[in-house]
């Protein structure tokens, strides 16, 4: 009887190849893929090998927006050789290769999927510092700027805020800083600048998600409104290319402005938008760099659920 030819299974080949070639992030992918594992899964797995990931971590890693640097998360890697019947080193082997990027030295853009993935790293820590998700307030406005510094890294930013409680005792904010990939947030530092002071600040160093509680030092009433103004020292990554603020929730006015060190000037810059995970970025408009402040700006008067943002192109 004749044998039926076999074909090689397009999953395993392509594992094959993306372990000889490369880089970590595809190959991990690749890995997953092949054995038909979900994250928790793999993640049920790890804790039995006495490794705590998180999922969100995981998906960051096979996305390529983190790349596990720490001794726990290379123990982790270790252990998903393993756990994925893959030859031993052949994932530290790329990790200790130069991460490839999308047009060379450019990283491939932050996508909204890995914005809300962290959602699962918000939560965690927002419920450690025991806040409800709007906090008892509403957002009237928020003007953000953005420091870009002269080796192109994310130096740091500065919020202002207007909120209007909307129930009796509201009395701190917390907020979100989320690093470039590569960042390092124990390095960071918050600074209270206006009508507030500095409370407790959680981190997650695999997602490069930074929460801090801004305490008001009064309460306020239902209808009261608030000011305040803060800061988060970061220049902990590499070159930056946007900066992308996400929002869970209909709000007042957003001004997003952007200022680029004088010995680090962009070649072009971008605005965009997105209002879900599954539609391509719009809003595309091209933005001038303002000779004399080096800056550009955007301004939303009413936001909504999605992400707004600016992006940037180095020569």
């Amino acid at each position: 009887m004749p044998h039926a030819t076999e074909h090689p299974d397009p999953a395993s080949a392509e594992l094959e190849t993306a372990l000889r070639s490369g880089p970590f992030h595809v190959a991990l992918r690749a890995a997953i893929t092949a054995r038909g594992l979900p994250l928790q899964r793999v993640q049920h797995h790890l804790s039995r090998h006495g490794v705590k990931v998180g999922v969100t971590s995981l998906s960051y890693w096979q996305q390529g927006a983190r790349r596990p640097q720490r001794p726990e998360s290379l123990r982790a890697v270790r252990a998903l050789e393993e756990i994925l019947r893959l030859p031993e080193e052949s994932l530290i082997r790329l990790l200790a290769e130069a991460p490839e990027t999308a047009d060379g030295d450019r990283p491939a853009p932050r996508s909204y999927r890995s914005l809300v993935e962290a959602a699962d790293t918000l939560d965690r820590l927002r419920a450690e510092l025991d806040w409800v998700p709007d906090g008892g307030m509403q957002t009237l406005g928020h003007h953000e700027r953005v420091r870009i510094g002269g080796r192109r890294e994310l130096a740091g930013r500065e919020s202002e805020h207007i909120v209007r409680a909307h129930r009796d005792g509201v009395d701190r904010f917390v907020a979100v800083h989320h690093g470039d990939p590569g960042c390092r947030p124990d390095d960071m530092a918050v600074h209270a600048l206006e009508n507030c002071r500095t409370g407790r600040v959680r981190l997650d160093r695999d997602t490069g998600v930074l929460v801090a509680e801004l305490l008001f030092g009064t309460r306020l009433r239902s209808g009261d409104t608030f000011l305040f103004r803060y800061g988060i020292t970061d220049g902990t990554a590499g070159a930056s290319h946007e900066y992308v603020h996400r929002f869970g929730s209909p709000g007042g006015q957003y001004a997003l402005q952007v200022r680029f060190d004088a010995s680090a000037l962009p070649a072009r810059c971008h605005r965009f938008t997105q209002f879900s995970p599954a539609a391509p970025r719009a809003g595309r408009q091209e933005l001038a760099v303002s000779e004399p402040h080096r800056s550009v700006h955007v301004v939303e008067p009413r936001v909504r659920p999605g992400t707004v943002g600016i992006a940037w192109e180095w020569e």
